[in-house]
């Protein structure tokens, strides 16, 4: 971890409340903190907005599983980009749906490619990609 440096930051008094409530309905310990995940959150985005880093993250798909051919172009799509599928966990939620998270890992830009090839598919009831990174952002 880098140093820890102080800066002061002057906001409209109605900003600052609305960002004190923020820090109380997110339970953040202290207002540093909550900006300190605020910044990180959008440096993270920002690189991978711009595929600048390696990212690993899940897909999180609830689909209909008597969708016709669905099951088999989940596999498929999945067979296909083995470079980055990590491992994949399915659950029956019920007699039609299922819940499958797969664990992706591989440059940001990617994963939102197979993520969106994967939440496209009819049948796809929801489809949810989280991605995160340790690189340092520059």
């Amino acid at each position: 971890m880098s140093d820890l440096v102080r800066f002061s930051v002057s906001l409209e008094a109605d900003l600052l409340e609305q960002f004190d409530r923020f820090c109380k309905e997110g339970r953040f310990a202290t207002r540093s903190e909550a900006i300190r995940q605020l910044l990180r959150d959008t440096l993270t985005t920002h690189a991978w907005e711009s595929d600048a880093h390696d990212a690993a993250g899940t897909l999180t798909l609830v689909y209909d599983h008597h969708k016709t051919r669905l099951s088999e172009r989940l596999m498929e799509l999945q067979h296909r980009h083995t470079d980055m599928v990590v491992s994949t966990m399915h659950i029956h939620l019920d007699h039609d749906n299922c819940l499958e998270v797969i664990v992706l890992r591989g440059r940001a830009g990617a994963l939102q490619t197979i993520a969106a090839e994967l939440k496209g598919l009819k049948g796809i009831h929801k489809g949810q990609l989280v991605l995160a990174t340790t690189a340092e952002t520059p």
